[in-house]
């Protein structure tokens, strides 16, 4: 779903170059831009061709029909496009507040436009094959995938921030990735790598030696101060920089172009690209893109799913108890076995207030975006922004709830 994005081409390398992995035989691409379809389609064949992949690829613009007889279907959706993407991460800058596509107001945003229609496509989804699973990576991650879960899908949440983190501490030890293990623990984009060990889960916890050692180029990586992730002895994802440097970071968007309209201008780009019949892989411009190791990740994933392997992925799904403090239907992101039965997370040392207070408040938010994208009212969003802990005053909550609305209008069916 969304098979016509402009990143599609780094999943179709992944699947080309990891089919032993992941054996397809048929590769549907789903999209209501059907211009964009056929960009992106026959790009996608290419690829397979140069890699030798035997699988056929084919795409549509009708859903139920992408769907028939899918044994997983991958969700990666935009609804409103970069457009919708670039208000959020405009007005809520006009209270002081972050504007971003997945975190506070913008977040709230992107929610409350995508869960009802994540959710229309899994029922369809469900009545074409009620085996099926569904993969999601469609933003914002938590509550969309706890939105899936809720409603009885078959769905597991992923995201790329776990596998990048292992991919870039792999280098910097001079190890193959899949000698690395992350305890990897808290809320889709509010993470912290609490341990990282070479040979399994009982091999040697390294992450004092990479601090020590590689601190400053992983602060860097982070944009974050050395000192900060020295004293928090873990390693956060980039995405708590929204909540640690909140009010520097506003600073910095007030001052230049949106991501969207970065992002926009390079898919204008990528699109004439994928246009060029000589064109067989995937061009080197849409590493600029973002969604680093996203095509990995997912092969992986749907590979436990469908083989019943067992084996531990860093997903998003129902917390059951993993941590005691959140409600057992949150949903949280951390290692867990993975079959065909689902996503079961692994046990998770007790999580260090400093952290913990912080995933309980989100949590409490993403309870009420949920509930707010699912039945609607103005309540409900002013409530859902009031909680989040980037906003949190009545004055900011007020107005974000009145601009959200008028931005989003056209995509909110009780507004």
């Amino acid at each position: 779903m969304g098979g016509g994005s402009t990143y599609t081409p780094e999943l179709i390398d992944g699947f080309a170059r990891l089919r032993d992995v992941l054996p397809l035989e048929e590769l549907v691409l789903v999209d209501p831009a059907a211009d964009r379809l056929e960009l992106v389609g026959g790009l996608a064949r290419r690829i397979f061709a140069k890699q030798g992949h035997p699988g056929t690829i084919s795409w549509t613009d009708d859903l139920d029909a992408g769907v028939d007889g899918a044994d997983a279907v991958l969700l990666q959706l935009r609804v409103g496009g970069q457009a919708a993407r670039n208000q959020d991460e405009t007005w809520p800058l006009e209270c002081g507040c972050v504007g971003q596509e997945t975190t506070g107001a913008g977040g709230l945003a992107k929610a409350l436009r995508t869960v009802p229609v994540v959710l229309d496509i899994a029922e369809r989804v469900r009545r074409r094959n009620p085996d099926a699973w569904i993969v999601d990576f469609t933003n914002p991650v938590g509550i969309v995938t706890r939105a899936l879960l809720t409603a009885g899908h078959r769905a597991v949440g992923l995201c790329n921030v776990a596998i990048g983190f292992q991919r870039k501490f792999a280098k910097l030890l001079g190890v193959a990735p899949g000698e690395v293990t992350l305890e990897h623990v808290g809320l889709n984009h509010l993470t912290w790598e609490r341990a990282v060990r070479v040979g399994g889960t009982d091999g040697e916890d390294v992450l004092p030696k990479l601090l020590a050692e590689h601190g400053e180029a992983i602060a860097e990586d982070l944009r974050m101060p050395r000192t900060l992730v020295s004293r928090l002895g873990v390693v956060p994802s980039y995405y708590l920089r929204y909540y640690y440097q909140h009010d520097a970071v506003v600073r910095e968007l007030r001052s230049k172009p949106s991501r969207a309209a970065e992002v926009a201008a390079i898919e204008r780009e990528l699109l004439e690209m994928y246009g060029d019949p000589a064109l067989d892989e995937k061009p080197e411009l849409l590493g600029k893109r973002g969604g680093a190791f996203y095509s990995e990740a997912a092969v992986d994933l749907t590979s436990s799913l469908l083989g019943d392997t067992g084996e531990v992925r860093i997903v998003n799904t129902f917390n059951e108890g993993t941590l005691p403090f959140l409600p057992d239907d949150a949903v949280i992101e951390v290692p867990a076995a993975v079959n065909a039965q689902g996503a079961k997370p692994l046990p998770v040392r007790p999580l260090e207030p400093l952290f913990a207070g912080l995933v309980a408040n989100v949590t409490a938010y993403e309870h009420l975006a949920l509930e707010a994208a699912l039945k609607g009212g103005r309540e409900r969003v002013f409530q859902a922004l009031l909680s989040h802990p980037l906003i949190g005053q009545i004055e900011y909550a007020e107005k974000l709830t009145d601009d959200l609305i008028a931005h989003n209008r056209e995509h909110l069916a009780w507004a």
